[in-house]
């Protein structure tokens, strides 16, 4: 189907919405001159180096471990039967229980499968980089914030985005993650960033432990811990750029104060147990996505990055890397079930799914616990990976591209948010994404 026909049909790009002018955080009004086609978007990054093999091409230890056994392990995003045999992943002794599917019909099913797409870089940094950027990172090191623009500051500046209608939602604070939220490009930085936090930090280890008791504000008893919290989200969200590993950004008071009770009702419901947490919580990548559900309730955000890594145990356990797999598409499909139940975001959310990277075509030398070979990421294979779009926008039941056809590259994941949200000709104009950077829409 031709790519404005099926957004046209979806209504969701009505020329009074196109047109509609911001206040910018300059105080300049301004218009985003893209159209815009999505209410909100989620972005996940599939992130940790997902092998082709195992995920979308459904062979789970037939073209890894030398055993005939194929089968679909991420049965909410895929659609496929699952192994029949030498079943690792799940929960229970030895993983032999495999975990039941939230959805009724796979992602896949409800939209649009990009089977084979090239990233850009093998290496985790990079790629998240290509994710965050729509670029290469070549001459970035680590513990360096971006060169170029995030989608978070193309989103503020040029579509006139609040802070709290971005949101980036890490698994940890490693990694360099926390700095991805916006960029040393001197037309944008810190008054254009996004929000980001790592909740499993935040709420259930040092911030637990230091920022708990500041949800009693008695000025006798309570002026510290008090004064703790205002320092740790004056750290987090003030607009000086002065702030700690989440940096400064441009909150305004009101959005400063929603946060700060944000915070505290998330300490209320961890202490409740009553945080929208997937079924099976065991990794970090599940925290995060029930913290990022929690950010979708609260702010029903235009844009909510989540990010995964679990999987990148595959460096040393393949059998701890298709349970981690498993347990990803389990919290994907509990996070696109929690926006089908939010009100101002049911129905009017696209949701896009992309690996960072890929993993080698050859196992190393190291043996799990099953006496399974694990798998780094530095060959051709580790630039194969894939890119799923779901949502009122994406045609139902369509797979773009396969094994040998590759179509797309990684950094259209973040061209296609840009689309998403009618800022596309602004971030094209710059030309400061990857040559040849499209959104997925255009593959279609």
């Amino acid at each position: 189907m031709d790519r404005r026909k099926f957004i046209r049909k979806t209504g969701l790009a009505a020329a009074g919405l196109a047109a509609a002018p911001y206040i910018l955080p300059s105080g300049r009004l301004f218009a985003a001159s893209g159209r815009r086609a999505a209410d909100h978007v989620v972005f996940v990054a599939f992130a940790g180096g997902v092998r082709q093999q195992e995920s979308v091409l459904r062979r789970y230890v037939d073209d890894s471990q030398g055993e005939p056994y194929p089968g679909n392990i991420m049965y909410n995003m895929l659609n496929g039967a699952p192994p029949i045999a030498k079943i690792v992943y799940g929960t229970g002794e030895g993983g032999a229980t495999p975990i039941p599917s939230i959805l009724g019909s796979s992602l896949e099913a409800q939209g649009t499968l990009f089977a084979e797409v090239n990233a850009v870089s093998a290496g985790h940094f990079a790629g998240m980089n290509s994710l965050v950027q729509g670029a290469t990172a070549v001459s970035q090191g680590l513990k360096q914030r971006p060169i170029n623009p995030t989608i978070f500051e193309y989103l503020r500046r040029h579509g006139g985005y609040k802070a709290t209608d971005t949101w980036f939602v890490g698994n940890t604070i490693g990694g360099s993650l926390p700095l991805l939220n916006y960029s040393e490009h001197p037309d944008y930085g810190p008054q254009y960033a996004g929000n980001f936090f790592a909740p499993a930090t935040t709420f259930l280890g040092e911030g637990q432990d230091h920022l708990k008791n500041a949800q009693i504000y008695h000025p006798e008893n309570e002026l510290d811990p008090m004064r703790q919290m205002k320092a740790f989200l004056d750290q987090q969200f003030n607009a000086d750029g002065s702030g700690g590993f989440g940096g400064g950004l441009n909150n305004t008071p009101e959005e400063h104060e929603a946060i700060k009770n944000f915070m505290k009702l998330m300490f209320e419901k961890v202490d409740a147990g009553t945080v929208n947490f997937p079924p099976i919580t065991s990794t970090g990548d599940a925290v995060a996505v029930g913290f990022a559900c929690e950010v979708i309730s609260e702010f029903t955000p235009a844009f909510t990055m989540v990010n995964l890594g679990a999987v990148d145990n595959c460096h040393s356990n393949f059998s701890g890397y298709l349970s981690a797999m498993h347990r990803a598409d389990h919290a994907v499909g509990h996070l696109w079930e929690h926006i089908q139940n939010t009100p101002g975001m049911a129905g009017n959310t696209t949701m896009v799914i992309t690996p960072e990277c890929g993993r080698n075509l050859e196992p190393n030398n190291i043996l799990d616990e099953n006496d399974w070979r694990a798998f780094d990421h530095s060959d051709e294979n580790s630039l194969r990976i894939f890119s799923m779009l779901v949502g009122p926008t994406a045609p139902a039941g369509l797979q773009v591209g396969s094994e040998g056809n590759p179509i797309g590259m990684v950094t259209d994941s973040m061209m296609t948010v840009a689309d998403l949200l009618g800022v596309m000709p602004e971030v094209q104009a710059g030309g400061m994404t990857l040559a040849g950077t499209t959104s997925l829409f255009n593959h279609i």
